[in-house]
């Protein structure tokens, strides 16, 4: 029987045909369209020989990973319950929302499950029902010990047709504002995991393929896809997470850092006696903290695909990466080739940085207002020059707001156009890329010079800057494991070390070697710093070659470039486990009364009694939960965190924890 593998990132769709007894048999790579299925049926096509012979399908994806990190998502709101107007200044959510819906209504529990006040729930229905949005949120105060309010909205508000997420489903954690954003953000990934599953589903249907579809979760675990398209904030760092598994498994190292660059992201983590670790404290992304438990990866918005753009107004002119990913022109050449170059060969002196770029519609479905509607309407659903669709500065704003939900889509210049100007990489229109590297080379700096002479020194600037940021994100990831402030990058001692180091960066096939050593005395310092991981690293990803061995050689470590780095995301995708884990708290609201915060629980007299019931009630749960999951044979595992105090020379319960996970292979099609 065989296994197939499926990575869907925002420029390339990867496959994988596995047998665990030959290990990976057939590899394949296809463009990841707007259309999901264009890519996931093209890469099916390479690597399944016989479609009765597929016993699993196992998708992992980059796309809420991407999605949070340039800000996209479906428009929300949110309904707050017993909160206040000053809580959504914490945890980042009120920026999270921007300019989304909000209401606050009265409503609650307090930290034993009690009522706090009643819930307002016919004002909400009301106002919830006039709201032009895509989905709904909601999280009620202490809703991890009591959910009743938030399943009584649930059901009011199901008849309105939007998906809706409530907070307690995703944690059982507490920290109100930190659930809400979870909430929030889960919100807006909806329609983005339900389109991805529904393309995959599609094309294995298509197929004949009547093997179970798996998804990645962030933690590497595997779901079905029916789980993940409720729970869609639970995929971020799903790619990331599969490829630290494919990583370990191609390499079969135990103790390395493993850096996988892709379009949109570079994602950073570390593996130890060969194995990930998982963040209990909520997974990072985009700059929000979530509490979804992930595989602890750094990501950053730094990729092949990442916007470039040219700060003239600093001295010198700076070069600026991301973090939005952008078509490659090159790429968009392959498909508009009249578009893209006669536009190219009609701009004039003096160059502005939106002459090499164009702009789409994508066709997704969404909440607009009326200046946004007229851009879409001018658009016309094609591929255009940036500056035909906005010459103002509210069209520019209304474009601004499209992109950012993910309703436009830009093309412009990259890092992957900076390589194919080199010779680096040759996949697409090299012409193309080299006529817009040219005139955005002849861009004016702050003394009205060319920011560089010509199209060939702009492109080793970019390939440079990406080499270095690379480096810099690596060594900030191991920073962070260890605990050492983000900010020490911006050290002088850690940017002397990484200067100490200093290479030649590729033009061509060049491998990398020492600058000479500076005559002038002055130049040379007077101390020597070494700052290095203190792992080598696995470099990940298509264009992985193209920058790490020259990053490994900045930092001072070996660089290992694994056969089949190119698809360890969907090699790790078919390795995992489906993993299932509940949690319950027990409190003590009084003297002989034990109140586990599970809705079917009864209060006890005795602690073991409430031990026994929020255990038993956990096992259910996970064993149905794993069983909607995809899993086969589930085997459980316990773990009870009993915190007490002695008052007056007696033990009392302060809170108790207790935790049930299942764990199994996903169901195989026989």
């Amino acid at each position: 029987m065989k296994l197939i593998g499926i990575d869907t990132g925002g420029t390339y769709t990867d496959a994988v045909r596995y047998c665990e007894e030959a290990g990976v048999e057939a590899t394949a790579k296809a463009r990841t369209e707007l259309d999901l299925t264009i890519g996931i049926g093209s890469a099916l096509d390479q690597v399944v020989a016989d479609p009765n012979d597929v016993a699993l399908v196992s998708l992992s994806t980059t796309l809420a990973t991407n999605a949070l990190v340039q800000g996209v998502g479906g428009r929300v709101a949110l309904i707050f319950v017993g909160f206040e107007d000053g809580d959504l200044d914490r945890a980042g959510l009120r920026q999270a929302l921007g300019d989304a819906p909000v209401i606050l209504a009265q409503g609650g529990h307090d930290s034993m499950g009690t009522e706090s006040a009643p819930l307002e729930l016919d004002r909400v229905i009301q106002e919830a029902s006039a709201l032009d949005v895509d989905a709904i949120a909601i999280t009620s105060r202490f809703s991890v010990r009591n959910p009743a309010h938030e399943q009584a909205l649930l059901s009011a508000l199901t008849p309105l047709g939007k998906p809706i997420a409530c907070g307690h489903q995703l944690s059982a954690k507490l920290n109100g504002p930190k659930r809400a954003l979870t909430c929030v953000l889960n919100a807006k990934l909806i329609g983005l995991i339900t389109e991805l599953c529904d393309a995959a589903q599609a094309m294995l249907t298509e197929r004949n393929i009547k093997a179970p579809l798996m998804i990645v979760r962030g933690d590497g675990s595997l779901v079905s896809a029916e789980f993940a398209r409720h729970r869609p904030i639970e995929t971020i760092l799903s790619g990331p997470a599969a490829s630290l598994i494919g990583a370990g498994h191609l390499t079969g190292a135990s103790d390395v850092v493993v850096s996988d660059i892709g379009g949109t992201t570079t994602d950073i983590g570390i593996l130890q006696n060969g194995r990930p670790r998982v963040t209990a404290a909520g997974a990072t992304v985009g700059g929000y903290q979530t509490m979804v438990e992930a595989v602890e990866m750094f990501t950053y918005g730094l990729g092949g695909d990442s916007e470039i753009a040219v700060d003239t107004r600093s001295h010198p002119a700076a070069m600026v990466l991301g973090p939005r990913r952008v078509v490659p022109l090159s790429l968009l050449a392959v498909d508009e080739p009249t578009l893209v170059h006669e536009t190219l060969d009609s701009r004039s002196f003096p160059v502005r940085p939106f002459h090499c770029k164009f702009v789409r519609s994508t066709g997704r479905a969404g909440a607009t207002s009326e200046r946004e509607t007229d851009i879409i309407a001018k658009l016309g659903g094609r591929w255009q020059p940036l500056d035909a669709i906005a010459s103002t500065g509210l069209q520019t704003s209304a474009l601004e707001a499209l992109i950012s939900r993910g309703l436009a889509q830009v093309s412009g210049f990259t890092p992957s156009d900076a390589a194919h100007v080199l010779g680096i990489y040759d996949a697409w229109d090299r012409q193309a890329a080299e006529k817009a590297a040219h005139l955005l080379a002849s861009m004016s700096d702050s003394s009205g010079n060319s920011v560089r002479v010509d199209g060939i020194a702009l492109s080793q600037w970019i390939i440079d800057t990406v080499i270095r940021l690379s480096a810099e994100v690596v060594l900030s990831a191991t920073f962070s494991y260890d605990g050492i402030p983000i900010d020490a990058i911006k050290s002088p001692l850690v940017q002397q070390s990484i200067n100490e180091r200093q290479i030649t960066t590729p033009t061509g096939s060049a491998g990398p070697e020492p600058l000479p050593q500076p005559e002038s005395p002055k130049s040379r310092p007077a101390t020597s710093v070494s700052i290095a991981p203190n792992f080598d690293i696995v470099g990940l990803g298509a264009s992985a070659a193209t920058y790490y061995p020259w990053v490994a050689s900045l930092l001072g470590v070996d660089g290992v470039i694994p056969v089949h780095a190119e698809v360890a995301n969907a090699v790790g995708a078919v390795v995992g486990q489906v993993r299932i884990t509940n949690q319950a708290t027990i409190t003590q609201p009084s003297k002989g009364q034990y109140r586990v915060h599970l809705p079917e629980a009864e209060d006890r007299a005795e602690f073991d009694n409430a031990l026994a019931d929020a255990t038993a009630l956990l096992r259910d749960r996970v064993e149905k939960q794993a069983a909607d999951a995809g899993a086969d044979q589930v085997v459980f595992s316990t773990s009870v965190d009993k915190r007490t105090a002695v008052i007056e020379g007696k033990e009392v319960l302060v809170e108790a924890t207790v935790v049930v996970t299942g764990s199994g292979r996903p169901r195989l099609h026989s």
